[in-house]
């Protein structure tokens, strides 16, 4: 990666005598200037449709029911109910860490350009190299992660709503990787349409967290108030199930962290929005630290009330013929089928709400990165479409990219949850 001086977008960042025009600047981009860049994005985003994109990514509640068949596996119900304060206690630790980069560097690169800024000179340009990729990497796999997430469920309700005609259709009474995988295709253009207009995205955020919010309390109500039998609070609180092939239980435990993780995972989304809200270096950390508080209280309660409910056998819920243990729950604790399926859409609608809020993370990545010459083919994604006001070719680019990785899925199931569990993390 070259020298930042040199690296400066392509999409006029910087004059050409090195120092940005700071003539009838606001304030927010004169310190954008400061730092060589020119306001290429208008700031359309308040703190509360940043909180918006932030927690509709993470999404701590959403994660927990995307993942509940590993959380099972790894640890049961201990391993959520405590794994999710352990998480919980360190996101506090590294959304105080990137809210307070972000209030003294805010800048859409995120994590990439505090490494070109605060590590040694010798090593920056490697370390805001490295760090570039592995944050946009870290994203497209998190968008194929929870496309994967949201096409596996609406498959699962059609396989619950008409088991005999899916049966016929596919010889079996499994879900079809197929299916999931056309689901998946379906669930990623969805979301790449709703990030093609700048001036919408700040009310489909906010539409989002609501959306996010309202499902929680729908579920969180609905499913131990019609479930026929409650267990007891020794289940819900120290039962713990080691099915991961480790013998010592604490190696099982620390393995399992990672669904939990996976629930508080992305934190950095709102970072890379700092150029698209005013006064960032206050927004951006009230915006971070919100979604740590919400994804906190959401996410634990949300298991609380689930592992509760549970009726039957976990085993019944693992081998679920939808492949959907969540549903499987709502099924047995509503005992009907439209309930079930209804609950579902309720998550399915919060997913795609994710969904959309990752394609706003990777295209804004994907761009910020380009701007300062660190992907190939950079004097394209480095431009903002004049009139949609998004990195239209940044975000065509990325969205291409996650919907070749969905085609995994087909050759591996276990391979491509490898991937799209692994590399979020490193974003």
């Amino acid at each position: 990666m070259d020298t930042k001086d040199d690296v400066i977008g392509s999409a006029g960042s910087r004059s050409p005598d090195g120092i940005a025009d700071i003539k009838s600047l606001d304030s927010d981009a004169l310190k954008l200037a400061e730092m060589g860049y020119t306001q290429d994005m208008r700031r359309n985003f308040s703190v509360f449709s940043v909180l918006g994109v932030g927690f509709s990514l993470t999404n701590s509640w959403f994660g927990v029911s995307s993942a509940l068949v590993t959380g099972i596996n790894s640890g049961g119900p201990l391993l959520i109910i405590y794994g999710i304060i352990i998480i919980a206690l360190i996101s506090i630790c590294v959304g105080i860490s990137l809210s307070e980069l972000a209030s003294a560097l805010p800048n859409a690169g995120g994590q990439y350009f505090w490494a070109n800024e605060l590590a040694p000179k010798k090593y920056a340009n490697f370390a805001s190299y490295l760090t570039g990729w592995f944050a946009w990497a870290g994203s497209i796999f998190t968008s194929a992660s929870v496309a994967l997430a949201v096409g596996s469920a609406g498959v699962g309700c059609w396989q619950l709503g008409h088991p005999d005609l899916y049966k016929a259709h596919c010889d079996k009474s499994v879900v079809a990787p197929k299916h999931v995988v056309a689901a998946y295709q379906i669930v990623n253009v969805f979301a790449f349409i709703f990030n093609c207009w700048g001036k919408t995205l700040p009310m489909v955020a906010s539409v989002t967290l609501y959306t996010s919010l309202v499902s929680w309390f729908v579920i969180l109500v609905t499913v131990p108030a019609t479930a026929p039998t409650h267990q007891h609070a020794k289940f819900v609180f120290a039962t713990f199930i080691n099915n991961t092939g480790w013998s010592q239980s604490g190696i099982a435990f620390i393995v399992g962290l990672i669904n939990t993780n996976w629930a508080f995972a992305c934190l950095d989304c709102a970072t890379h929005m700092a150029e698209e809200v005013a006064r960032p270096e206050k927004m951006i950390p009230i915006a971070i630290m919100g979604t740590v508080a919400i994804g906190f209280t959401t996410a634990w309660f949300y298991s609380v009330s689930l592992f509760f409910s549970v009726t039957g056998d976990f085993n019944d819920l693992v081998n679920s013929p939808t492949l959907v243990p969540i549903l499987a729950l709502f099924y047995a604790a509503l005992r009907s089928t439209a309930g079930a399926i209804a609950l579902e859409s309720l998550i399915m609608a919060t997913g795609i709400g994710c969904q959309i809020a990752s394609h706003t993370w990777q295209s804004r990545l994907c761009w910020s990165f380009a701007r300062d010459r660190g992907i190939p083919g950079h004097q394209i994604l480095s431009k903002v479409h004049p009139t949609l006001d998004v990195p239209i070719y940044a975000h065509v680019v990325s969205c291409i990219i996650v919907a070749a990785l969905g085609c995994l899925y087909l050759g591996s199931y276990t391979a491509f949850n490898r991937f799209v569990l692994l590399f979020p993390f490193m974003g």
